[in-house]
């Protein structure tokens, strides 16, 4: 039986799911429960849902039993839009914003999770997020660069053209020492080569036209892509002529 399911049949034995959740949250330390957050989001209740979000954020710091709770409700708010909530996009947008980092993932997930049922409809209202904050902007980074939502070529073409928006949007930033804006470019540093590797014909040109070496932050983030073993593997040579190009540029 595996961990998910495991964690599943325990929870429809209790009444109560706050004491375990807290006990098995992994927290404080490096990694949270995903599996068990995984089967939270699977079948909790909508009051379930409400009773994870209201806890407010002073009794829910980072790293703590507490902010795990939260994630659950985050992350489970995915699966609500999955089934057709529409409204929780809002909600859910919020929290992309919100300043614990734990949270900020638990909205990456959610997005997933929503896109793994309909692609269309995710990328539909990412193409509204991205008119938001840095962190916003992060948000729909870090849920399009999964390689298991990049499965058909119109949606890879889709999330390129959005890597490339965000991308034109950070060489033009004038606030690059705001912390959002860091947190964006650290998750940029990975996300153009999940999308290249899934569409190499189209999305080697895209992310090589970003090697002109006019910008600190964009060279960064493509010196960060090319490090990436999905890269090396798909395309040595051209990893190779990438890095001498921007070494030249230096």
């Amino acid at each position: 039986m595996s961990k998910l399911n495991d964690y599943r049949q325990k929870l429809k034995t209790l009444v109560d799911w706050k004491p375990y959740l807290r006990k098995n949250s992994g927290l404080p330390g490096p990694r949270g429960n995903l599996e068990l957050a995984a089967a939270v989001a699977e079948i909790a209740s909508e009051q379930q849902i409400e009773e994870f979000l209201s806890i407010p954020m002073e009794q829910a710091p980072e790293n703590t039993p507490d902010v795990f709770l939260v994630f659950c409700g985050v992350v489970s708010l995915g699966t609500l839009i999955a089934q057709g909530d529409y409204k929780n996009f809002t909600r859910l947008r919020a929290y992309a914003s919100d300043p614990r980092w734990r949270i900020r993932e638990a909205v990456a997930i959610a997005l997933q999770t929503v896109g793994d049922q309909d692609m269309k409809t995710l990328l539909k209202e990412m193409k509204k997020w991205i008119k938001g904050g840095w962190y916003e902007k992060r948000a729909v980074a870090a849920a399009l660069a999964e390689p298991r939502l990049l499965k058909e070529n119109q949606i890879v073409l889709q999330v390129l053209q959005i890597f490339d928006q965000i991308t034109t949007e950070i060489e033009a930033a004038e606030d690059n020492k705001n912390e959002a804006f860091k947190v964006l470019r650290q998750s940029m540093g990975y996300c153009w080569s999940v999308a290249v590797a899934a569409l190499p014909e189209t999305g080697k040109p895209m992310m090589a036209k970003w090697l002109n070496g006019r910008n600190k932050d964009i060279c960064w983030i493509m010196k960060e892509n090319l490090k990436k073993n999905r890269l090396i593997r798909m395309d040595t040579d051209w990893v190779n002529a990438c890095n001498v190009r921007l070494e030249k540029l230096q």
